[in-house]
């Protein structure tokens, strides 16, 4: 069968085409290689999904074939799709990928160790076969690598801890162990000295750590003092341990983005607080009680400004000002709440503004610029504008915006600039003294911090 036959047969939607994925698949190698060019055909008619369903299923006879492509990949494109069928091909035994972790390409290597990685528990017999690839000279190998292990889980913690005392391992394999312990049972998975060694670093990267923009994404406070103990206190956040601002920062996105349904405490576990940033102790992450106070309410949004409104009244009252913001990576979400001696002066959310209204009166802080929810172009702004052309689109946008001297849009890193600190423009002009800290709050204190190698 020739790569026109397969498009014909293959051509239609997922559902329309089971019946001729079957029939390919029983007839296994003797068509992998015209599937497999109808899965490199960036311009077929095909579905790429509906060829790999087909050499996925076909399982080894696919394999070499997948491997010697990835090799000639002609586009990122072509390379993702061979990547993707090449790590989950249906096979019986796994030892068949065990040649691929010593192939040329680094790009098939890590699509290998991504089918030992999705064994999980299954694949910690080739825990050894894998262990070379922790030394890996390309930082992609490495990675997957350690999300291998990470995979495996616990019963592989002994062997990595090994790897670290044997003199003859080299030094790329023994960092890449301590990165796999890191991130298969977290802090607790390193042994004294390994601990006392990611201590003195950080301590010596502190004494010159310049300031950087943080990446935005999720909550922080803010509040006026340079008391970090009185901070941990209102926040209830014990065994404080001074990290650097990139490992704090790290934390923050590492646990807010966790999805990990096996430790539903990796996002409430622990908290960054900052050293005092231009007179400022900024404090990311969320405090056992707020989260699942938060994600057991049926009206989550209501129950969010509700605690928000209350931890800085609260905050206020002991630091005299307190301010919440919110930013998201995803989705345009932002809000800020506030408050200042007890009361709460303004509380915005993007997201609940046209609904409800803006909670209290605006903020000399927003003074000059639009609010996002509101659309301050005409309404035939964009008219006879393709809105496919984002070209055009941005053209016409920066010509209406200056001929009705359109205000930019606010958001809570503008709101912060103004009032204490944006965390996302920090730079080495930032007043900076102390030094940040990785504290953990209830639950962390019960179950310990997330799994997880950070940097520092």
């Amino acid at each position: 069968m020739d790569k026109g036959m397969v498009t014909e047969s293959l051509s239609g939607s997922w559902a329309d085409t089971r019946s001729a994925r079957d029939a390919l698949v029983e007839q296994g190698a003797a068509v992998v290689e015209a599937v497999l060019e109808v899965l490199c055909d960036e311009q077929s008619c095909v579905d790429w999904t509906v060829s790999a369903d087909v050499l996925r299923r076909i399982g080894e006879p696919a394999l070499r074939p997948l491997a010697d492509a990835a090799a000639a990949a002609g586009s990122p494109e072509v390379a993702r799709r061979i990547g993707w069928t090449l790590g989950r091909l249906d096979v019986g035994d796994y030892e068949v990928y065990v040649p691929l972790l010593r192939h040329a390409l680094p790009s098939v290597r890590s699509h290998a160790l991504s089918a030992f990685q999705s064994r999980g528990e299954e694949a910690a017999c080739f825990a050894d076969r894998l262990i070379p690839l922790l030394g890996d000279p390309e930082p992609e190998v490495r990675q997957r690598a350690v999300w291998a292990f990470k995979a495996i889980g616990g019963g592989v913690v002994p062997r990595l801890r090994r790897l670290r005392q044997e003199p003859a391992t080299g030094p790329g394999i023994r960092s890449g162990a301590l990165r796999a312990l890191a991130a298969v049972a977290g802090p607790a998975a390193l042994d004294s000295r390994d601990l006392e060694a990611w201590r003195r670093l950080t301590r010596i990267k502190q004494l010159t750590e310049v300031p950087h923009g943080m990446h935005l994404c999720g909550s922080w406070y803010a509040v006026p003092s340079n008391d970090q103990e009185a901070v941990l206190d209102a926040f209830d956040l014990g065994v404080p341990e001074p990290v650097t601002l990139r490992t704090g920062e790290a934390a923050w996105n590492h646990d807010h983005h966790s999805w990990d349904r096996k430790h539903p405490h990796d996002t409430c576990a622990r908290v960054f607080v900052s050293p005092v940033l231009d007179g400022w102790t900024l404090v990311f992450g969320d405090s056992s009680q707020d989260t699942h106070r938060i994600e057991d309410a049926d009206d989550r949004d209501e129950v969010l400004a509700d605690v928000v409104r209350r931890r800085c009244v609260a905050l206020s009252r002991r630091f005299e000002a307190a301010h919440w913001y919110g930013m998201s990576c995803g989705d345009g979400w932002t809000a800020w709440c506030l408050a200042e001696a007890g009361d709460v002066v303004r509380h915005y959310d993007a997201f609940d503004a046209e609904e409800r209204g803006d909670e209290g009166p605006s903020h000399p802080a927003e003074s000059g610029y639009l609010l996002p929810h509101q659309d301050g172009f005409p309404e035939n702004a964009f008219d006879g504008v393709d809105p496919s052309d984002p070209a055009a689109v941005e053209t016409r946008w920066r010509r209406v915006k200056e001929e009705f001297g359109i205000p930019d849009t606010c958001y809570a890193n503008d709101i912060a600039a103004r009032l204490s600190v944006d965390p996302g423009a920090l730079g080495a002009d930032t007043g900076i003294s102390g030094h940040g800290v990785l504290a953990l709050t209830a639950c962390g204190r019960e179950h310990g911090h997330p799994a997880g190698a950070l940097p520092v």
